[in-house]
């Protein structure tokens, strides 16, 4: 049986604060559109509660940190990190145009950043703790911007072979330009896919009562009413292996990003390209 490809984990945090987060900002509908049913489950899954102080590390353009912040209000508040400025200025605009006040934003590695306030009662992140390259002593970081026994929730993608979006346009990819072999536990989307080793990390960093549940579901790549050619075009430009093709030559990108609307012409449902996924969703205790 011949290997599912997958992408290699190669992305830091370095990557968040330039290029990348660019380009997640130029996009933002599409890339929070297309993720939005596990941000949906791992928002349910974290039940906040009114007057609960939260950090939501790697908030990104700030939309889950908005969401929280509503339901922790009046009392509650919420503190947004990331790593990208572009993304936390749009947060902050965000914010503001949505008038609510109790958020605000900062722009920080969460693998270093220190409180000057009383520690927090949670802590969120939805995809955004999986870039750490010493995830240990970042883990360890954050467990002292928390109280004791305040609860963690955080989503992080299951092994890419086991979420079809990934493999099926990797596996078209991989016909064209050779694909590099994936580190395991490297920085980047799969850092966590393997539930043993990120129990490790958590355990080792101070947290304890480690709970990691599957979510299984469809996502929408490139985001609610994409047709083929916008999720191919999504995916092409601003998804991390699109950069597999930055050296290939015209005719091998033409060529893929054909294919690539063939396979999700077939996956068009009434509300877009609609692929299955595949998450775990992460909670934890500070001791």
């Amino acid at each position: 049986m011949s290997r599912v490809p997958t992408p290699a984990n190669s992305m830091s945090a370095e990557d968040w604060s330039g290029a990348m987060g660019e380009r997640w900002l130029a996009n933002l509908a599409r890339f929070e559109g297309m993720i939005a049913p596990i941000g949906e489950a791992l928002m349910a899954h974290a039940a906040f509660a009114k007057g609960e102080r939260v950090i939501d590390v790697g908030c990104g353009g700030g939309g889950t940190s908005i969401e929280i912040a509503r339901r922790v209000r009046p009392t509650g508040a919420v503190l947004g990190l990331d790593i990208s400025q572009v993304l936390v200025d749009a947060a902050i605009r965000r914010a503001r145009e949505a008038n609510v006040p109790n958020v605000r934003f900062h722009c920080a590695d969460a693998a270093t950043f220190r409180l000057d306030e009383p520690p927090y009662d949670r802590l969120f992140s939805r995809f955004g703790l999986m870039f750490f390259p010493h995830p240990v002593d970042a883990f360890t970081n954050l467990h002292r911007l928390l109280r004791r026994g305040a609860r963690t929730d955080f989503s992080v993608w299951a092994p890419a072979p086991e979420n079809a979006w990934v493999a099926m346009i990797m596996g078209i990819v991989g016909r064209h330009v050779e694909l590099p072999e994936p580190v395991p536990h490297a920085p980047g989307p799969f850092a966590f896919d393997d539930p043993a080793y990120l129990c490790g990390v958590l355990q080792q960093a101070g947290f304890e009562a480690v709970q990691i549940d599957a979510w299984h579901g469809e996502q929408l790549i490139g985001g609610a009413g994409a047709s083929p050619e916008q999720a191919a075009d999504f995916a092409l430009q601003v998804m991390h292996f699109g950069e597999l093709l930055d050296a290939a030559n015209p005719a091998a990108r033409d060529t893929v990003r054909a294919q690539l609307c063939e396979l999700f012409a077939q996956h068009r449902t009434s509300s877009g390209i609609a692929m299955r996924a595949k998450a775990f969703l992460v909670r934890s205790r500070s001791t």
